[in-house]
C-alpha cells in the first residue's frame, strides 16, 4: 500500500512539471522528458551553432506541410475530380472522408514505428505512403485508384501528427522548443491554405503533383539531420546519443549536464508503472477521460470537415466568387492560428475554448440563414455576405481555440504512465485517435450527402426541374 501511495506521490509530483503545454500531446511529453534543472548547458551554445536545430526542425515541419497539403486537397478539386471521372457524389465523398481512416490507423501505430526504428526512419515510412498515395491520386482513372491514394496520404499524414512534434520537441533546447514546437500547427494550416490557394489556379492532376514537393525536401533532408538524441538514448545507444546531441548542440558547447537529465529522467520513467487501456476506466480517471473524449467528439461535430473539405463549393452555392473566398478562408486560417499559439498561455484554456465556440455558434447560425433566405429567395443580396461572413467567423474561431486547444487539454490532465511511459502514444492518445478519426470519418462523408440534398432542394426552390434528373 505505502508503494503504491509513492508511485502516485512520483506521479504527482512529475504531472506538476507540465503545467505550461506546447501546441500537442506529444510536444508536452518532450518538455518532461528534462526533468528539473536550474541550469540548461545546451542553452550556452553559441548562436552560431543553433542552424543544425533550424534545419532539423525544417525538415521535420515539411511532414506538417504535408499533412496539410494532404487536408486540403479535396475542397478545390471537388468539381474537376466530378466531372472527369464522372464520380458519383457518394464516391467523392468517400474520397474526401476516406482520408481521415488512413490518419487515424497512421496515428495508432506511429508510436511503435518510432519507437522501434526511429524518428527519422518513421518520417522516411510516412513520406513513402505519401508519395505512393499522390501518384495513384495522379494517374487514377476510377474511383478505386482514388481511395487507395487517398488511404495512403492518410496514413502518411497520420503518422507525421505524431512523430514530427515529438522529433522537433526532442532535439530543440528548453529556450527554443516553444516557439520551434508551435510551427508544427503553423505549417499544418499553412499546407491547407496553399492548396487551397494554388487548387484554384491547377487542375486535380497538377495539384496531386504539388505534394511531392514537400515529400523530396523532406525525403533529401534527412541525410542532412541526426536522429533524435532522446531515441538513441531510450535504446541505450550512448555513444550515437552523445553525438548527436552534440551535433545540434554546437561542437563547443558542454552537453554534460543535458545529457545526465535526459537519461535519469528516461530512467525514471521507466520505473513508473505500465499503464493499459483499460486503466482508463478507473473512478479516478473518469472526470479526465470525459473530459479528453468529450472535446474531441465537440471538436468534430463542430461541422470542421464539412466546411474545411467542401469550402469552396459553399462559397459558390452562395453566389459568392469560390477563389476569392477560398483565398480569404486560406489566409485567415494561417494568421489567426499563428496569433493563438502566442496567447493560448496567457489567456488560459477555457476562455479561448468558450471564445471559440461562442464563434462558432455564431458563425453556423450566419451561414444558415444566408442559406434559409437563399432557399425562400427572401433578401437575396444578403446571402453572400452573411454566407463569407458566418464562413470566416467559423474557421477564425476554430484555429483560434476549438482546433489545438483541446489537444493542449489532453496533455495536461492525465498522470505520465497514463499518458504514456514509454515513447509512443499513450492509451489516452490511442483513445482520444479512434474517437476522432471515427468521427472525422462518418461525418466527412455524411456531411457531403446532404450538402448535396440540400443543393437539389435549394435548386427545386430556384425552379430547376432536378426532380427530371432523379433528385427528390
Amino acid at each position: 500500500m505505502a508503494a503504491k501511495e509513492d508511485v502516485e506521490q512520483g506521479e504527482n509530483s512529475l504531472q506538476e512539471q507540465i503545467r505550461e503545454p506546447l501546441m500537442q500531446q506529444e510536444k508536452n511529453l518532450a518538455d518532461e522528458e528534462d526533468g528539473p534543472g536550474p541550469n540548461d548547458q545546451s542553452q550556452k551554445s553559441s548562436k552560431g551553432h543553433q542552424w543544425m536545430v533550424y534545419l532539423s526542425t525544417f525538415v521535420a515541419v515539411c511532414g506538417s506541410f504535408e499533412f496539410g497539403s494532404c487536408a486540403g486537397y479535396s475542397s478545390p478539386t471537388q468539381s474537376a475530380i466530378r466531372e472527369d471521372l464522372d464520380l458519383s457524389v457518394a464516391e467523392y465523398s468517400m474520397f474526401g472522408s476516406i482520408l481521415t481512416f488512413g490518419a487515424m490507423i497512421g496515428a495508432i501505430t506511429s508510436g511503435t514505428i518510432a519507437d522501434f526504428i526511429g524518428r527519422k526512419w518513421a518520417m522516411r515510412i510516412s513520406t513513402g505512403f505519401c508519395v505512393a498515395g499522390w501518384l495513384a491520386i495522379y494517374f487514377a482513372k476510377g474511383a478505386l485508384s482514388l481511395y487507395i491514394g487517398r488511404l495512403a496520404t492518410g496514413y502518411g499524414m497520420g503518422v507525421f501528427s505524431y512523430v514530427v512534434p515529438v522529433f522537433v520537441a526532442e532535439i530543440a533546447p528548453k529556450n527554443l522548443r516553444g516557439a520551434l514546437t508551435t510551427l508544427n500547427q503553423v505549417m499544418i494550416v499553412s499546407g491547407v491554405s496553399v492548396a487551397f490557394i494554388i487548387g484554384t489556379v491547377l487542375t486535380w492532376r497538377t495539384l496531386a503533383l504539388t505534394g511531392l514537393v514537400p515529400c523530396a525536401i523532406l525525403l533529401f533532408g534527412l541525410f542532412l539531420i541526426p536522429e533524435s538524441p532522446r531515441w538513441l538514448a531510450k535504446k541505450g545507444r550512448n555513444e550515437q546519443f552523445k553525438a548527436s546531441l552534440k551535433r545540434l548542440r554546437g561542437k563547443d558547447a558542454d552537453i554534460s549536464q543535458e545529457a545526465a537529465e535526459i537519461q535519469d529522467y528516461i530512467k525514471t520513467l521507466e520505473e513508473l508503472p505500465k499503464a493499459k487501456l483499460l486503466d482508463l476506466f478507473q473512478r479516478r480517471y473518469l472526470s479526465s477521460v470525459t473530459i479528453g473524449v468529450g472535446l474531441m467528439v465537440f471538436q468534430q461535430f463542430g461541422g470542421i470537415n464539412g466546411i474545411c473539405f467542401y469550402v469552396s463549393d459553399i462559397f459558390e452555392q452562395a453566389g459568392f466568387s469560390s477563389s476569392v473566398g477560398t483565398i480569404s478562408y486560406a489566409i485567415l486560417q494561417v494568421i489567426v492560428t499563428a496569433l493563438s499559439a502566442t496567447v493560448v498561455d496567457k489567456a488560459g484554456r477555457k476562455p479561448l475554448l468558450l471564445v471559440a465556440a461562442s464563434g462558432l455558434v455564431l458563425g453556423c447560425v450566419l451561414t444558415g440563414i444566408s442559406f434559409y433566405l437563399k432557399a425562400y429567395e427572401l433578401w437575396l443580396t444578403a446571402v453572400p455576405i452573411l454566407a463569407v461572413t458566418g464562413i470566416l467567423l467559423y474557421i477564425a474561431s476554430f484555429s483560434a481555440g476549438m482546433g489545438a486547444v483541446p489537444w493542449v487539454i489532453m496533455s495536461e490532465i492525465f498522470p505520465i504512465n497514463i499518458k504514456g511511459s514509454s515513447w509512443k502514444p499513450s492509451n489516452t492518445g490511442e483513445l482520444v485517435w479512434c474517437m476522432d478519426g471515427f468521427l472525422h470519418f462518418q461525418l466527412s462523408h455524411e456531411l457531403e450527402l446532404l450538402w448535396y440534398f440540400y443543393s437539389l432542394r435549394s435548386n427545386k426552390c430556384n425552379g430547376y426541374s432536378v426532380c427530371d434528373q432523379g433528385g427528390t
